[in-house]
Formats: structure tokens, C-alpha cells, sequence
């Protein structure tokens, strides 16, 4: 493929081709091996039990090197296959076993042979798994908000954490033999007859298993390729194999010692990880400041050049896309297009406060541009001192129209991670983990955002209702003692709104500690808590405070529904008095169905304030009614407060990733003007249609959310038309749009889809014709073709910017 940043050799041409023809797949090695190890050892500690199954797991899965690879490890039997995770919930398995294959988006093949021993499976670990210990510790209350579906939390409780990029740093420097010592050294200096140092045991026994499992499972690939570099005829693929062979019996067991073994030992902690658990969005982190003293060594003493190290950066790009994992359909819908998350992060600031963009920043640009895959989520770090050369590198990327890189901005992140407690140090080293989440790598727990989801139109209507939600007709709240029609000014409706929506901030929290409580007793991650400080030296695991820093969030789905429909409420009905609270209520009740509801509609559409226009009528009653809920939320603590971590507290989050269509799906009429059933706004942006002043506007609405206190991600999506950065000047305009929103207007986050309506139109009536266009959902990017109709459609209404 040829593109602005040149063409990917052959051997990465064909891998690529060969990848992207791989359908999505299931693969029953890892179940059946975890299901064996359990049954044999049904009395151990659940931690080393969980590291005898990742040790039996690595030592029985299926290996293989493909044609070509020169970076090597594989997480099941082919490339995009998906490992079947028993141990966290097995109920949607039974229930959709025969749909995998039919979904209207994001499906599976599983072989007819297969499906009968997957379901002896799933009924042997039914009534064991997470999900249902976790469902068991709700309260009632809580279980009914969960089954009514007001609070989303299915992927807290049938999968693993994620959301978190591990101590790769250190790993380059000491390797996975420093990391057994220094385990060895705190378990030697345990007194077992003092219960602390007894539970602590346990964890790091497991710590030596699996730092030994992944050695072993490392050298099982070096064993490989020296069989398969005898039988080569090919003498330059010989000495690759031998090569291949030499790096995996040193990494990741030692520090790395070349840009080869470097990135060969991070893709096998990569790899494992994702082995290990089910969770995603766990992340590279700064890759290009942790490789880059190996690489200018390298490239000093003449072992490598440029293009040879982007060649192993395409490689390791496309072993990071065979990563595939399958959700229930239910929960694909908030995750539409199968996204893992895997982010690697460019650019922003050293430790010091320097500008850290480096030759090799460009590299991971350069390589992650001109192989256009949706592995790795690309993210560039931005501060006032980001050098216009590396913004205008960034944007050439963005020109490609796949939706990368996103953009945050150290100006907001940095001092809001200072003043939670962060040294200033570790706040400058932050990386994005997964959409636009941030955290510092191998020093943070798990979910810095990503815990429930938090439904704001169905707060909002059930608000107007006395507790009722209109759609469904249930009762998900006590009430106010009010319906909208007998509010007698617009106080109430508010007050209504901030009583309701704190209830369920509180439920959401009671939500979460069921989830995060059951996954520290049933799923603790060995692995990913011997990379992460200070979990060894605390003798804990990352659920039971062993991280350095540990601060979480919860997701808002739909702000700016919630903004633009109290500013009609508040302008139309209150004030100006156009319409009457019965009449509106009529038209919401009905979907605004026959002539008046429609007339009534276009009144909510056009002649009320709308958010994404720096109107600060319904700018500031958005931020006001937020604020109800985060002034909430900063009552609460996670279940780690106090056990250990700087931290131990919730923020706000609005990457709510695909979230809004299904969301939408659920909440009938909006006084927004919104349709029944149709999408939520997504993220922080504004509702699709209703952004008419252009992106400057946008980005002043935006700038005026208090970004400081929703550090899970004030998700931007802004979409370009292609025309407008076809010249040297278009460029140089969104460059310093990007500068004046970060620099003045204290945005967090902003990414951009580049591609017109038409192409997208067209894309939707030929899929066969356009497998190769990716776009940007949300804080991910995914293939046009494999979306759900109404992912498509909702992507499609975005409005179409130009500069």
C-alpha cells in the first residue's frame, strides 16, 4: 500500500493481507486447558490457582510462526481467533452459542464440531464464574437497576479489568528474572506467623510461577524456530529463524540488550497479558520513550535504520491486530466493532518537562499511518511546547482518514493529576490506556475509567416522571413528589433532575464495589500485578491495593442530550412560554407523532439554545447540572481507598465508546427534540446535527466543561471534510484550531474522522468495495463493514465540519 508516508516492505504487505483475510474465530484451547487445571486443584488460594492455569495455558496452547513474522507470539490457534474466558461468566455463551455467526455486526465463526464441547463447558463452570458471584453480592436494588438496564455493568462482571498499560520501562531494564528476585527477596523476608505476611504468600508464590510460565512459554518459540530454520531452504529466512530463535531465550527473561529484543520482550508481556485475562485497553504506553535509548543505540552503532525499525514497529503493529476477543451481543453493542484498545502513546513531556518527541515518536507515526489497521489506538500528546514540525507529522496522519491519532492535552491532564496527589514526575509521564483515558504506566490500577455505564436522558426523563421511566413504564426511582406537567417553575424541574441523578450516582457506585469486590476474589491478574509498583513490594494484587496510585471512573452517556433539553425546558416552557408543560409532555409521551407533535419538535430543534455553539445559555445549565453529579460522585471511594494506593477515588468519565446507540435505544423522547430510540450523543460532543456555528464553536462549549474534574475522558469526535486539509494551509489551520482549543480554551482530548458523507453513503450500500475504510467511532477506530447498521448510521449523522 503507498501513502504520504511511503510504502511497507513486501514481507509487511503480505502479512497485512494475510491478517485482514483472517476471519474473527473461536478457539476452545485456552477453556478446555483452565477447566482442567480448576478441576485439578479445586482447594488451592484462587491466586495460585490462577497461576497454575496461565502456566498450563502457555505451557499446552497451540504455537505457531507465520510466513515472514519476524516478532513472534500468538494469544490462540490463527490470527484473530478469540480464546474463550470460562472463568467470567458463561450464560450469554448458552444463550447466543447459534448467533455468533448471524449478529448484524461483529461476528464470530465457531466450527459445528466445537459448539457441543463449549456448551459441556459452560455448563460445568455455570454458577462459578464472576458474573454470577457478583451478581449474587447486588442488593436487590441494585440488581433491578442492572436487569432494567439503567446502569450498564455486564462488561465489570463478565471480563477482566483491563484499562491499564504495565511497567514495560522497568521490564526492558531488568527483565522478568529482576522481577522473579525481587518477589523472591519480599516473599524470603515474609514472617508467615503474622496473618498479613501469610495472605501475602500466596501472591508472590504466584508471582514466581508465572514470571517462570512466561520465560518457559518464550523459549517454547525459540525451540520453534530452530526446527523450523532446519527444515528452511531459504537461507535468508534461516537466519531470521535463528534470529527469532536467539531473542526468545533471552527476552523476556533478561533485560533487552537491541531494538529487536526490545520490542520482541514488550510484545510477549503484550501478549500474556491479554492470555492471562479477557480484559481490554491494556496499553503499550510511551513505547517511544522506553525504546528510544535502545533504538538511537542502535542506530549509532550501525544495527539498524530507519526503515529496518519501522519493519519490526508494522510487525509488532500487526501482531498487536490478531488480538481478538468476543463479548456477548448485548455487550458488543457498547464495543461496537470489536475494539481491543491497545493505545500506544507519542509526543508530550519527559519527567522533567522537556519535550519528549523523538526521532522514534515519528517512527511509531510513520509506521502506524502507512500500515492503516485499528491496532494499535494511536494517541499524540500535546503541550505548549510541541514543536509545529511534530503537530504537522501528527496531522498527515490524521489526513489518512482511519480516524488517527487523538490528541490530549498536558495542559489540563498534568495538573489535575498534581493536584490528586500525583508527584509531578509521574504526572508528566502519563500515557493514554485505551480511548482517551489516561493513567501513569506501570504505576496506576486498574479502570481509570470504564467502570459502569450511566444513562443521563433516562436519568433525565425518569426525573420528569416522579421516578417512572416513560418508555418502559417502570418505577427505577423513588420521585420527587412531582411530574414535570404539576412544576410549577423551572427550580423544580432542576431540582428534580440533581435529586435524581445523584440517587443513581450512588447506585452506580454500590454497582461497582459488587463488580471490583468479585473480581478481586475470583480473577486476581499475576501477571499484570508483578508489572505494575508497587504490588510486589506491598505483597497485593492490583484489586487489593498493591498499585502506587488507584483512582477509577465511572461513564456519562449523553450530556449533551441532558444540556439541550433543560435549556427547551428552561427558554420555551418557562420563559418565553411557547409551549405549555402539558403540551410538551404530550409530544414526548406520543414521539411527537402527527402534525402538532412534529410542529412541537421543531420548536425543541430550532428555536432552544443548543450545546456546540458557545452559547453560554445552555453551555452553562449543562455544566451546572454535570456538576449535581460529579459534586456527588466525589463523596465515594473504590474498594482500594485506604488499603494502600495515593488515591482511592472516583472522577467523571465521558468516553462512553459506542455507548450512546444502544443507551439511545433505551430512553423515548427528549425535550432536546430527539427522536424515541435514536442515539445519545456520544462522548463530550455535541448531538449530531445541532453544532451549526462550526468547530471553533465547538471547541468553546467544550473548553467551558470543568475538564478538570472529569479525568476519564472528555471525549471530542469532530468530523472533517476531507477538502479541508488537502492543502499546506488547511493543515496549518487545524494545527493551530488544535493549539488555540488546547492552549486557551483548556480542552482535554479532540480526534477526527476525515472522510465525506458521501464516501461513507457509499461504503454502506457496497461494503465489499470499501473493506479497507476505517473510521472513528468513538475513542477507537474500527472497519467501516463490520459495524452494526445503526453504529453506521449514527457515525454517517455526524456533522460534517470544514475549516
Amino acid at each position: 500500500m503507498t501513502d504520504l508516508f511511503g510504502q511497507s516492505t513486501p514481507r509487511i504487505r503480505a502479512m497485512r493481507e494475510h491478517v485482514l483475510a483472517r476471519p474473527s474465530a473461536i478457539c476452545l484451547s485456552r477453556a478446555r486447558i483452565i477447566t482442567e487445571i480448576y478441576r485439578q486443584h479445586p482447594q488451592e488460594p484462587v491466586v495460585l490457582k490462577r497461576a497454575m492455569a496461565l502456566r498450563a495455558i502457555l505451557e499446552q496452547m497451540p504455537i505457531y510462526i507465520d510466513e515472514g513474522e519476524l516478532i513472534v507470539g500468538n494469544q490462540a490457534s490463527a490470527p484473530r481467533a478469540a480464546p474463550i474466558f470460562l472463568e467470567y461468566a458463561v450464560d450469554w455463551i448458552i444463550r447466543e452459542i447459534d448467533e455468533f455467526d448471524q449478529r448484524p455486526g461483529d461476528r464470530f465463526h465457531i466450527a459445528a464440531e466445537d459448539k457441543p464441547e463449549l456448551l459441556r463447558l459452560c455448563q460445568e463452570w455455570q454458577g462459578k464464574t464472576l458474573e454470577a458471584r457478583a451478581l449474587a453480592m447486588m442488593t436487590p436494588e441494585s440488581r433491578f437497576l442492572y436487569d432494567v438496564g439503567m446502569i450498564r455493568a455486564e462488561g465489570n462482571i463478565t471480563s477482566g479489568d483491563g484499562h491499564i498499560a504495565a511497567d514495560y520501562a522497568t521490564l526492558l531494564r531488568e527483565g522478568l528474572a529482576g522481577v522473579r528476585a525481587r518477589a523472591q527477596a519480599r516473599l524470603d523476608r515474609l514472617d508467615l506467623a503474622h496473618f498479613d505476611d501469610f495472605r501475602r504468600q500466596f501472591f508472590l508464590r504466584a508471582v514466581l510461577m508465572v514470571c517462570d510460565a512466561v520465560v518457559a512459554f518464550a523459549h517454547r518459540y525459540a525451540d520453534l524456530a530452530e526446527e523450523m530454520a532446519a527444515d528452511q531452504s531459504d537461507s535468508g529466512r534461516q537466519t531470521e529463524l535463528h534470529r527469532i530463535a536467539e531473542a526468545c531465550r533471552r527476552v523476556p527473561e533478561h533485560p533487552a540488550t537491541s531494538f529487536y529484543e526490545a520490542v520482541q520482550s514488550v510484545w510477549f508481556i503484550q501478549l500474556v497479558l491479554q492470555i492471562e485475562s479477557n480484559g481490554h485497553s491494556v496499553s503499550y504506553g510511551r513505547l517511544d520513550q522506553y525504546l528510544y535509548p535502545l533504538y538511537a543505540a542502535d542506530v549509532a552503532a550501525g544495527r539498524i535504520n530507519e526503515e529496518g525499525a519501522t519493519e519490526l514497529l508494522e510487525n509488532l503493529w500487526i501482531k498487536t491486530y490478531t488480538i481478538n476477543k468476543i463479548r456477548s451481543y448485548s455487550h458488543t453493542r457498547f464495543s461496537a466493532g470489536g475494539p481491543l484498545y491497545q493505545n500506544v502513546t507519542v509526543g508530550g513531556q519527559t519527567p522533567d518537562g522537556r519535550d519528549a518527541a523523538n526521532p522514534l515518536s515519528v517512527l511509531v507515526l510513520r509506521s502506524v499511518g502507512r500500515l492503516r489497521l485499528t491496532q494499535p489506538n494511536l494517541t499524540v500528546r500535546y503541550h505548549r511546547g510541541t514543536p509545529d514540525w511534530f503537530m504537522r507529522q501528527a496531522v498527515e496522519v490524521v489526513k489518512l482518514g482511519f480516524g488517527m491519532p487523538a490528541f490530549n492535552n498536558d495542559e489540563v491532564i498534568i495538573p489535575a493529576f498534581i493536584a490528586l496527589g500525583v508527584t509531578p514526575e509521574d504526572a508528566r509521564n502519563y500515557s493514554a490506556i485505551g480511548c482517551v483515558e489516561v493513567a501513569v504506566p506501570g504505576r496506576w490500577g486498574y479502570r481509570c475509567t470504564g467502570m459502569s455505564f450511566l444513562n443521563l436522558g433516562k436519568v433525565l426523563m425518569t426525573a420528569l416522571n416522579n421516578g417512572v421511566e416513560p418508555l418502559s413504564g417502570e418505577r427505577i426511582h423513588p420521585g420527587v413528589g412531582k411530574a414535570f406537567v404539576d412544576m410549577d417553575t423551572f427550580d423544580e424541574v432542576y431540582a428534580a433532575w440533581a435529586q435524581t441523578v445523584r440517587y443513581f450516582c450512588r447506585q452506580a457506585v454500590i454497582m461497582d464495589t459488587c463488580a471490583d469486590y468479585a473480581l478481586e476474589l475470583e480473577t486476581p491478574d499475576v501477571l499484570c500485578s508483578a508489572l505494575t509498583q508497587d504490588c510486589i513490594v506491598r505483597g497485593l494484587t492490583i484489586k487489593q491495593g498493591g498499585a502506587v496510585y488507584d483512582f477509577i471512573s465511572d461513564l456519562q452517556v449523553g450530556i449533551a442530550n441532558l444540556g439541550n433539553s433543560l435549556a427547551a425546558i428552561k427558554k420555551l416552557v418557562y420563559e418565553e412560554r411557547l409551549l405549555t408543560r402539558e403540551e410538551l409532555w404530550q409530544a414526548l409521551r406520543t414521539d411527537f407523532e402527527g402534525h402538532e407533535g412534529e410542529r412541537i419538535r421543531q420548536m425543541l430543534l430550532n428555536r432552544a439554545p443548543k450545546y456546540g455553539n458557545d452559547d453560554d445559555y445552555v453551555d452553562a445549565l449543562l455544566v451546572a447540572a454535570y456538576n449535581e453529579y460529579i459534586d456527588e460522585l466525589d463523596k465515594y471511594k473504590n474498594t482500594r481507598y485506604g488499603r494502600g494506593p495515593i488515591g482511592g477515588r472516583y472522577y467523571a468519565g465521558t468516553s462512553s465508546i459506542s455507548a450512546n446507540v444502544p443507551q439511545g435505544s433505551a430512553v423515548g423522547a427528549m425535550p432536546d427534540g430527539r427522536k424515541a430510540r435514536a442515539p445519545l450523543a456520544e462522548g463530550c460532543s455535541p448531538s449530531h446535527g445541532t453544532d451549526r456555528k462550526g468547530p471553533t464553536a465547538v471547541y468553546r462549549s467544550v473548553g467551558k466543561l470543568p475538564s478538570e474534574r472529569i479525568i476519564g475522558g472528555v471525549l471530542l469526535n469532530q468530523k472533517l471534510s476531507p477538502d479541508s486539509l488537502a492543502t499546506a494551509e488547511g493543515v496549518q489551520t487545524l494545527i493551530t484550531l488544535m493549539r488555540t482549543f488546547f492552549d486557551d480554551l483548556h480542552g482535554f482530548h479532540v480526534q477526527y474522522n476525515v472522510v465525506s458523507r458521501e464516501t461513507l453513503l457509499a461504503a454502506q450500500r457496497d461494503p465489499e468495495h470499501y473493506r479497507d475504510l476505517i473510521v472513528r467511532v468513538a475513542g477507537y477506530s474500527a472497519f467501516f463493514h463490520v459495524l452494526s447498521p445503526e453504529t453506521q448510521n449514527d457515525i454517517i449523522a455526524r456533522t460534517e465540519h470544514t475549516l
